[in-house]
């Protein structure tokens, strides 16, 4: 089971959790897959128009940044944690 962390900011997509169970593994894709399956919502936030990541949306897989490890492509294992991340801007 793939745990997926949800900041504050993206609670209100996935009914309020912070952490979501999934069974999808294999690649990042699969599991944002299942996420737009089960939270629509919270999928648009993540994914664009095309299936691809926002620009300012950071995922990491196991604490690596997903961009630097094949995007939707990075291998995900059974057990692991990826945690989804908004940049936060301001000044």
């Amino acid at each position: 089971m793939v745990t997926v962390l949800l900041p504050g900011p993206l609670r209100g997509e996935a009914g309020g959790a912070s952490r979501l169970s999934i069974t999808a593994a294999g690649t990042l894709r699969a599991v944002l897959d299942e996420v737009a399956t089960e939270h629509p919502r919270l999928a648009r936030r993540i994914r664009d128009e095309r299936g691809e990541l926002r620009r300012y949306v950071n995922i990491f897989v196991d604490g690596e940044d997903c961009r630097h490890s094949g995007g939707l492509a990075t291998p995900v294992a059974d057990d692991a944690e990826v945690q989804v991340l908004p940049s936060v801007a301001g000044g």
